[in-house]
């Protein structure tokens, strides 16, 4: 059992048999504390919902043993496939087998769902014929179509979107991976039984993308509150996310910086579930159309102007019927938080108001001229005028890190603490993307080149470490799995402080306190 930041720890198995059975006894044992199971190729990742709880959840786990298959809740999903895909003849050739062979080895044994990642839907499928033990494409594709099933390595698994992919592609489904409308919205889930069985009937629709329906909309809400007059570079609506979803593909999102959103809903005496609104690099302007609105503005230091008039950061004001809300650009941070006492409605998705930019989940980025509604009021009333805090440092920014679980996958993991770091503009609510000040080949390396990681769960503040030596610091739309080591994971508290690193900025590494 590994150690994986504040609150979550990783469990090791022998293999996806073994991940499979651990997982659902996870899962059956129902335990307090516990707000996610995440499915790896080699690992069970779980969640604790605090770390004051990390610790009575380690003790439960020590005494879990894997469900026999016998004792797992499945079902047996048929996918019918069309054989004619792409990489039908280079498979055939890998193996040894004939195209007929291959066909017949990947729908003669049933698989079962490991885990999922990569996408909303996606399945990784385990227990196939041996003999279809393939490496991924040299070079991946820019696109691979809906429905595509592909194999990698020993697993098989069906592209429930477009996107780009590196599987060898066997052939096609139309069948519907991924639905909103359906509950669960996933018909592939961690422990379900796949037959794949060859059909030769031409497609005559493209199979469901998910695209179409995982997105809300910004809409307007319970009511008109306000008109969106200029979204600056990027708003998206947040609230705390959608934890415990990671056996649907889905990760956690909710706002990148979580207590500059917490503090915007106390002021206001908002529910911790209300959404806010995340603004990058300020810019907002929002016009109150119908009624007075009470707002706050937390996170990143910026001018707040009401029809010109400046209002502080961390106070609640009064936005009048008729007045435009304009926030400057950022001076130091990158996020700024506005709330609104009731909180933004919009609808959510999967128990969500959050934006997720990597899954494409929730409701779109503002645009000029949408409008957002306001919820009701709590009952409960404000009790505090301004909450005093420093803004986010523009200098030097040192991140607690807790190290592990795989530093030794590291040649010196002390070189992450001893490397002075930028943060690189590529950065966005996936990650914060680190590279070294001095520029050149990064400090930082693998212990042994080459060697591959399998796939294993996630969490925000996870520090990957691909094969190059550059960090990247994993932010609130992670994906559910990664195949890089993780060398350490972010303090929960300077995970917030990673969300509001602005592009250039100079980055120092500690070992957090008593944690090495």
């Amino acid at each position: 059992m590994r150690t994986v930041g504040e609150r979550a720890v990783l469990l090791e198995a022998a293999g996806t048999d073994e991940v499979v059975g651990l997982a659902a006894a996870v899962r059956a044992a129902r335990l307090d504390g516990v707000v996610d199971v995440v499915p790896g190729a080699r690992t069970v990742l779980v969640v604790a919902r605090s770390a004051g709880e990390l610790d009575d959840v380690r003790h439960a786990l020590a005494g879990l043993s894997p469900l026999p298959a016998d004792e797992q809740p499945g079902e047996l999903v048929e996918v019918p496939v069309r054989y004619d895909g792409p990489d039908l003849d280079e498979v055939a050739q890998l193996t040894g087998l004939t195209p007929d062979e291959v066909v017949a080895a990947h729908t003669g044994t049933p698989w079962t769902v490991a885990f999922g990642g990569f996408a909303p839907g996606f399945a990784y499928l385990s227990g196939g014929d041996p003999r279809l033990d393939v490496p991924r494409r040299a070079e991946p594709r820019a696109r691979v179509p809906a429905g595509s099933v592909g194999l990698a390595g020993d697993l098989s698994g069906v592209y429930p979107r477009e996107s780009p992919g590196g599987w060898q592609l066997l052939g096609r489904t139309d069948l519907s991976l991924w639905d909103l409308h359906r509950d669960p919205p996933a018909l592939l889930r961690p422990g379900v039984r796949v037959r794949f069985v060859a059909v030769d009937a031409p497609s005559t629709s493209s199979p469901s993308t998910g695209s179409p329906s995982t997105s809300s909309g910004t809409g307007t809400g319970s009511g008109a509150g306000v008109r969106v007059v200029a979204p600056g570079p990027l708003t998206t609506v947040q609230d705390e996310g959608r934890p415990g979803l990671a056996s649907l593909g889905v990760g956690p999102s909710g706002a990148a910086d979580r207590a500059a959103h917490a503090l915007a809903n106390r002021l206001l005496a908002n529910p911790r579930g209300a959404a806010t609104l995340e603004v990058t690099l300020g810019g907002l302007r929002l016009r109150a159309e119908d009624r007075d609105l009470l707002l706050v503005v937390t996170g990143a230091d910026l001018d707040v102007r009401v029809d010109g008039r400046g209002q502080g950061t961390n106070a609640p004001f009064r936005l009048q019927a008729g007045d435009e809300l304009a926030l400057g650009s950022a001076r130091a941070g990158l996020r700024a938080y506005v709330g609104v006492r009731g909180g933004w409605a919009v609808p959510d998705v999967l128990g969500s108001r959050s934006r997720d930019v990597l899954a494409g989940l929730g409701p779109d980025p503002l645009t000029a001229g949408s409008r957002l509604g306001v919820g009701p009021a709590p009952d409960d009333v404000p009790t505090v005028d301004v909450a005093p805090m420093p803004a986010p440092p523009t200098g030097v920014v040192v991140l607690d890190l807790v190290p592990g679980p795989r530093d030794d996958w590291l040649a010196d993991a002390s070189a992450l603490v001893s490397t002075p770091w930028e943060v690189d503009p590529r950065s966005d609510r996936v990650g914060v993307r680190l590279r070294s000040e001095t520029g050149g080949t990064s400090p930082v390396a693998h212990a042994e080149p080459g060697r591959q990681l399998p796939s294993e769960g996630l969490v925000r503040g996870a520090l990957q470490v691909p094969p190059g030596g550059d960090p990247v610091v994993m932010l609130a739309d992670h994906p559910v799995t990664g195949g890089y080591p993780v060398a350490g994971v972010l303090t929960e508290a300077a995970a917030d402080r990673a969300a509001q690193l602005r592009p250039g900025q100079p980055v120092r590494l500690r070992w957090a306190p008593g944690a090495r």
